[in-house]
């Protein structure tokens, strides 16, 4: 398979923070608005997803329609998962915040001790890409638990929030171009940040987008008189039809597909016993030339 996954652009931190808004006013939305309650809504969500997912599973490269879908659908079924421990079970945010803490935590762990490696570059197995998106599914969960505990519990209100969030994906932007400047030279270290550094801002990028989706939703009589009070009607047309656009716009350009280099270089940096044409070696050790996921080795000649 090629990398089933895309490439870090600016298109995708926008699709994302905008897939985390809707997760929170489409969830809403159906189970108030509508009227499904929060149980029927993540029956329904659920079920969505995993017919979704299936058919990304199925693909041999990235689908920018089916990925994004997946996405968006995600993140409502992550907070249905979060409401649902709230709402109906009586968990604490602070509980459901810990044990999705704990969850995420033992994903990635699984995932490195599988793979060696946490990089989304190289999703080209069915392995890898069923950890990458059991981590996904917890970072959502995580992001509206936590983005509900600050925002509520704590009574911080959604547009402080929004401050506290975006300004600390800022401070780990920042500090990563700082360390891309100051370990130029190492670039396994470089690597190694560059991966910390994604995770880090995927899964504050949640609770900023839930947080930027109910104070565009609130009355105006919450969160200090600041909210904007366009109900979640509304608040979800707007993101979803923001992402239809990108996402139709990436279809049609591929500005978001990984380029065969990066994926190379991945692969280069893959250790012996996990690299993905492990057993091609020859006996004396003498590597073949580095291939590329969906490329065959030839018959050696004799």
């Amino acid at each position: 398979m090629l990398n089933k996954v895309p490439e870090i652009t600016i298109f995708f931190w926008i699709i994302k923070i905008l897939c985390t808004t809707v997760g929170e006013t489409f969830s809403d939305y159906l189970s108030d608005t509508v009227g499904l309650g929060l149980s029927k809504t993540t029956y329904i969500m659920g079920t969505a997803l995993i017919i979704v997912l299936i058919a990304q599973f199925l693909t041999k490269r990235y689908v920018a329609g089916v990925y994004w879908l997946a996405v968006v659908l995600i993140s409502v079924v992550g907070t249905n998962i979060t409401d649902n421990m709230v709402d109906n079970w009586g968990i604490q945010l602070t509980t459901s915040t810990t044990v999705f803490a704990v969850c995420l935590a033992l994903s990635f762990a699984a995932w490195f001790i599988s793979e060696r490696t946490l990089s989304i570059h190289s999703i080209f197995t069915t392995r890898r890409e069923a950890f990458y998106w059991v981590v996904i599914l917890f970072t959502f969960a995580l992001g509206t638990a936590v983005g509900d505990l600050v925002a509520e519990k704590f009574s911080l209100g959604y547009f402080p929030s929004i401050l506290l969030w975006g300004g600390l994906i800022g401070v780990i932007t920042a500090a990563h171009y700082g360390l891309k400047g100051r370990y130029a030279h190492d670039h396994k270290r470089l690597t190694s940040n560059a991966v910390l550094a994604f995770w880090l801002a995927y899964i504050l990028t949640r609770p900023l987008g839930a947080s930027i989706g109910d104070w565009m939703s609130s009355p105006n009589n919450a969160d200090g008189g600041w909210a904007l009070n366009l109900g979640t009607t509304v608040t979800s047309i707007i993101f979803l039809t923001l992402i239809l656009v990108t996402v139709v716009y990436l279809a049609i350009t591929k500005r978001d597909v990984t380029p065969d280099a990066v994926i190379e270089a991945e692969l280069a940096e893959t250790p012996p016993f996990d690299h993905p044409h492990h057993g091609l070696l020859p006996e004396h050790g003498e590597a073949p030339p580095l291939l590329h996921p969906h490329q065959h080795p030839q018959p050696a000649e004799d």
